[in-house]
This record gives structure tokens, C-alpha cells and sequence, in this order.
């Protein structure tokens, strides 16, 4: 139960971190300092909304217009974000449904032992779409740096919700991996606790 746990735990933490990397807007940064340090501001770009930030410590954020304005590989980035939350959120019911310590269907243990394994199966795909979403907007993000056509003041980097992204993807797959291990360990370790009461009716029997 105890590697069960951790999976989970890890696979929810790695769920949070997907949600708070798809709602910050700091997918990719820019700083840029004009001819005079006073204009220097940092501008960060998000699925969802741009900001810049000045050197006074003001935030100013505009959140994207339109849908159709928008480039087709950021639309496909946050539909793949936004169905890793949802997936997580299904694989949170399910696995919570096969945990050992919860008591719903405690009487099929078979079926509470093929639970947590789909729910670690909808961590792991859930992870597995926040990694690509997040590894194919980065790629994005470094071929544009690269690229020699690029104007130096909008040369983007990583992030921090870059990296928040794929901390939280791996702790969900491995989270949900941790959850489909913990399977077959279960089955094996009943036996010996059938064994008990005969052990207790010859001890009965030593006393007579």
C-alpha cells in the first residue's frame, strides 16, 4: 500500500503543477533593455495571455483576443494542456476509487486493484500530454532564439512554467507508474494472512 500511496501522491502533486504551469503566463521571456536601462522591461508570454513587466515592477498583462488570430501549434499546446488536466482529474476519482485505505468496493479486491492501475494508466497518458505540449512549445522557443532572422529584442527563452511543466509531467508518470506497480505485489502478500487461524487452532490443540 505504501508504494501505492506514493504514486499517488506524487501523480496529484504532478496534476497541481500541470494546472498552475498551464495558467502561468510565463511560458517564454524576453528581456529587453532599450537604450536607456529606465525603459528595461521583461515580457513573458503564456498560453493564455502576454505581460510585460517594467522596471518599475509593474505587470501589465493582455489576455489573447481571438481564437482564430492565434498561432495553430499554441492552439494545439494549450488543447493538449487542458486535456492533461482533465485526464488527471479522472485518473484523481479512479485511482482515489482503487486506493487500498479507501473503503468503496473493499470487497472486490480484484476489481480495486485494476482501478488504481487505470487510474496510474490515465496519470501516465496525462503526463505524457503536458510533456509533449510543453517539450514541442520549448522546441518552439529555442529554434526561434536560434534563428538569425529573429530581431534580438523579441528573442524568447524558457520560462519558468517551461520547467514547472515538465516537473510536473514526470512526477505524474511516474506517479501512475508507481500506481500500475503496486499491483501484482498486492496478490502475493495474501496468502500468509490466510494462513493465521490455522496456526492458532494448533496452538488449541498443544494446550489440550
Amino acid at each position: 500500500g505504501g508504494l501505492q500511496l506514493l504514486g499517488f501522491v506524487m501523480a496529484f502533486l504532478g496534476w497541481i503543477g500541470i494546472i498552475i504551469s498551464t495558467a502561468m503566463p510565463q511560458w517564454k521571456m524576453a528581456s529587453y533593455a532599450g537604450d536607456n536601462i529606465v525603459t528595461a522591461q521583461a515580457l513573458y508570454e503564456g498560453l493564455w495571455m502576454s505581460c510585460a513587466m517594467q522596471s518599475t515592477g509593474q505587470i501589465q498583462c493582455k489576455v489573447y483576443d481571438s481564437l482564430l488570430k492565434l498561432e495553430s501549434s499554441l492552439q494545439a499546446t494549450r488543447a493538449l494542456m487542458v486535456a492533461s488536466i482533465l485526464l488527471g482529474l479522472v485518473g484523481v476519482f479512479v485511482a482515489v476509487t482503487g486506493m487500498k485505505c479507501m473503503k468503496c468496493m473493499e470487497d472486490d479486491q480484484v476489481k480495486k486493484m485494476r482501478m488504481a492501475v487505470f487510474g496510474g494508466v490515465i496519470f501516465i497518458i496525462s503526463g505524457l500530454a503536458a510533456l509533449v505540449a510543453t517539450s514541442w512549445y520549448g522546441n518552439r522557443v529555442a529554434r526561434a532564439f536560434y534563428d538569425p532572422f529573429t530581431p534580438v529584442n523579441t528573442r524568447f527563452e524558457f520560462g519558468s512554467a517551461l520547467f514547472i511543466g515538465w516537473a510536473a509531467a514526470s512526477l505524474a508518470i511516474l506517479g501512475g507508474s508507481f500506481l500500475c506497480c503496486s499491483c501484482p505485489r498486492r496478490e502475493t502478500s495474501y496468502p500468509p494472512t490466510r494462513g493465521y487461524p490455522k496456526n492458532a487452532s494448533s496452538t488449541g490443540k498443544d494446550y489440550v
